[in-house]
């Protein structure tokens, strides 16, 4: 058994280590919002020399992922590609936060969402493996995925197309799937589910997940599947609805739980009411 095991181990694709890519995307938000800086600069020199050394790291984790995929791309390369759209995902990231500030109540300030929100984070790393996604970078959209997922409770697929101003709100359980299109001012409340109807492999290259136009708000636990299923644009879906046809601009789709409420008699003892 055991030269068994080593040979597999001998032969396996190599992995970068969790540690690194998660010191490497903590650093990145870090340098995308000095907010989450722990680190002090004495001068310009010394900021550019520490982006020298994650500039390297990051061709360094390019390097790892790109071997263990068989992609021969540089990565010194790749890594500029990647750096020419980062303004564009800054602009994204501030336009989220605005969505978010508007849409909690509870939310103080920016630098509070910044440094304590799980939707926020997921949001940042969603925006990140997307960009990676287009650029096609093996693995590490996916790991990032993971990482978000496992942090917040949010599991958002790098490859899903999401529009500027997006809210999630708390967000434990909200589940975003490959092929799902959402538009812009959309907000999620936790455990909302935008899944496929199907899982069946056969389904692999088809829009499988559905299509939420802009100004939609999707409250707790609502379950809306398939890749043909719509949410016109202004709508409101309530907590706990299920659906899998598409809705109209507008449209207001609640779920209503039938709830049985019984006068007790409080002269009976806790735990042995008749309900």
């Amino acid at each position: 058994m055991s030269s068994t095991l080593y040979c597999r181990y001998k032969h396996a694709s190599r992995l970068p280590h969790r540690d690194e890519v998660l010191a490497w995307v903590d650093e990145l938000l870090a340098f995308l919002f000095p907010e989450r800086l722990q680190q002090e600069f004495s001068d310009e020199a010394e900021f550019s020399r520490a982006y020298v050394q994650f500039q390297l790291d990051f061709e360094c984790l390019l390097s790892v992922v790109f071997a263990a995929a068989g992609d021969e791309r540089a990565p010194a390369i790749l890594r500029e590609q990647f750096e020419m759209e980062l303004p564009a995902i800054i602009d994204l990231l501030q336009d989220d936060l605005i969505a978010i500030e508007r849409g909690d109540p509870a939310a103080k300030s920016r630098l509070e969402i910044i440094a304590t929100y799980p939707g926020f984070y997921a949001i940042a790393l969603y925006r990140i493996a997307h960009l990676l996604d287009k650029l096609k970078v093996p693995l590490l959209p996916r790991i990032l995925s993971e990482f978000a997922s496992s942090r917040t409770g949010i599991e958002i697929h790098p490859s899903a197309h999401i529009g500027r101003f997006f809210c999630i709100d708390h967000g434990g359980g909200v589940v975003i799937g490959e092929t799902s299109v959402i538009g812009e001012h959309v907000k999620l409340y936790q455990g909302v589910t935008l899944g496929a109807l199907s899982v069946d492999k056969s389904m692999a290259d088809r829009k499988r997940h559905p299509t939420i136009e802009d100004n939609v708000v999707i409250y707790a636990g609502a379950t809306i599947l398939g890749g043909d299923t719509v949410v016109g644009a202004d709508s409101i879906i309530g907590g706990n609805v299920w659906l899998t046809k598409s809705v109209p601009h507008c449209s207001r789709v609640y779920h209503q739980p039938e709830i049985q409420i019984k006068q007790a008699d409080c002269s009976e003892k806790l735990g042995e009411s008749s309900l």
